[in-house]
């Protein structure tokens, strides 16, 4: 492929980059060079190129869309113990590969531990996806490994990394999860790791529900974008969706401190396999911004019923969106957001009378092109007990990417209390004066409601050079009442 159709390609991967200023963060299986037992059960290095085997070379190299040097994805996003996943994977050109499967966790500062390795496999070139309509699939992949899950594994956020012989890299992340009661069920938000997905990012084919390409391989707007994306599909660029790092800093910082986790993702609320009287609360971790109306359903259900509700994002159930089977009839493989698009009703919770507002307490009011900082409000209130935080101090850079605020002309939800713990000033990419705010309320039904009306709120647990000990000590205040530790 010429330099040009690269180019191309990055231009992809830059117009997204624009909604994530902290990145995917820390990927700690990048360190270093692994070796493996051969056949004859002596240690060899993997990589067939000495360079590499060495460490030399700059190490791994990572695959991309336009070469497709390896890129796979798994036929379901969460499993349980006991359960197994298959993996579709296709390799260019041919070679053998390897899975190494990650656990997200702390590990004493680790970030991730290596859980187990497959045998040595046979990569094969898979048929080119299939498009209609500008929906992207690879459901006629060939399955390339079967992993059966042990009954013994950890519920967790894993990551399946993918290496060749040659070198190239890249991930497919899944989730294990069980049914077994918790304090917190953290909710993965692979619905709307999906809308972002513009794989394959090759400047001519890739479709995600904000670009697409036309025929000179330039990239479109939300306009032209697809109206429908498929979960049978590799993510774009590294494998790794926009958005993910959120969520691995949330899981790093929690397991550091013992909380008593589940996992699931939202496509699981969606189907009714999350009982939510099983939690004392259910953690939302990063940018979520796609819903079914199941999906808020069960959520309104767990607040009414007393089971608290933390989202530590912005612009959360924005869109609504509907799921559907593949072509092959797997449930919930296709994700549709009509957004402005054709004849109906709108697509924006606001607009159909269901505010987010209704259930956050506060809803999203636009982009931040730079960081700025969070102005605390409140301090006396016992979120920020501890902290250190005083009324009016400024958290450096901890309003950015998106933000929330009250709007006074929406309805609130139902609330014993409520209180805004923040209101930071800001400017628009338009040079406007606008504000965010952190909102807090308490439900009928003794539930606590926490929204941190921005993005950067994970990333301050534990993103390398981002952390800040007055958010991590508040979101523990939280946590803890939430979980009858206080």
């Amino acid at each position: 492929m010429g330099a040009e159709q690269i180019r191309r390609w990055e231009s992809g991967a830059l117009a997204h980059a624009v909604s994530d200023p902290f990145g995917q963060g820390p990927l700690p299986w990048l360190r270093g060079s692994e070796n493996y037992f051969d056949d004859t059960g002596q240690m060899v290095p993997w990589y067939a190129d000495e360079t590499l085997a060495r460490g030399g070379g700059g190490g791994p190299r990572t695959a991309d869309d336009v070469h497709g040097q390896i890129k796979g994805f798994v036929s379901s996003g969460a499993v349980a113990p006991g359960e197994a996943i298959d993996f579709h994977i296709t390799v260019d050109p041919p070679q053998q590969f390897s899975v190494d499967i990650y656990r997200i966790g702390h590990y004493g500062g680790d970030g991730a531990a290596k859980i187990t390795t497959s045998p040595r496999l046979s990569g094969i070139v898979q048929p080119a996806p299939l498009t209609a309509d500008r929906t992207v699939s690879c459901h006629h992949w060939w399955q390339s490994w079967r992993l059966q899950i042990p009954s013994y594994w950890s519920i967790g956020a894993y990551v399946a990394v993918l290496t060749t012989v040659g070198g190239y890299r890249s991930h497919i992340p899944f989730t294990v999860r069980d049914s077994h009661p918790a304090d917190l069920l953290l909710v993965l938000p692979d619905v709307t790791w999906q809308a972002y997905n513009l794989y394959p990012e090759d400047g001519r084919t890739g479709a995600s529900l904000y670009h697409a390409w036309d025929e000179e391989g330039r990239l479109l707007g939300e306009e032209e974008a697809a109206v429908t994306v498929s979960f049978d599909r590799p993510y774009a660029g590294a494998g790794l969706p926009l958005h993910v790092g959120h969520a691995y800093d949330f899981i790093r910082w929690a397991e550091r401190y013992g909380y008593d986790l589940a996992y699931a993702e939202t496509r699981d609320l969606h189907a009714g396999r999350v009982d939510p009287s099983r939690y004392r609360g259910l953690v939302f971790p990063g940018h979520d911004e796609y819903w079914s109306a199941p999906m808020r359903r069960t959520a309104e259900l767990a607040r009414d019923q007393g089971t608290s509700l933390v989202f530590l994002s912005a612009n959360t159930m924005y869109w609504q969106v509907e799921l559907g089977p593949s072509p092959s009839g797997a449930p919930d493989r296709l994700l549709t957001c009509r957004k402005r698009r054709g004849p109906g009703r709108p697509a924006l919770w606001r607009e159909v009378d269901r505010p987010e507002q209704q259930l956050l307490g506060i809803q999203y009011a636009g982009r931040v092109p730079e960081p700025h900082p969070l102005v605390v409000r409140n301090a006396d209130h016992w979120l920020w007990e501890a902290t250190g935080a005083g009324e009016g101090d400024e958290i450096p850079g901890l309003v950015a990417g998106e933000a929330d605020r009250y709007f006074p002309r929406t309805a609130l939800p139902e609330h014993q209390g409520r209180i805004l713990l923040a209101h930071s000033p800001y400017r628009d990419s338009e040079g406007a004066l606008r504000h965010q705010e952190t909102s807090l309320y308490r439900a009928p039904s003794g539930a606590w409601v926490f929204a941190a009306g921005t993005f950067a709120w994970s990333p301050a647990l534990d993103r390398p050079g981002h952390v800040d000990t007055r958010v991590q000590r508040a979101t523990a205040n939280l946590l803890d009442r939430i979980c009858k530790r206080d």
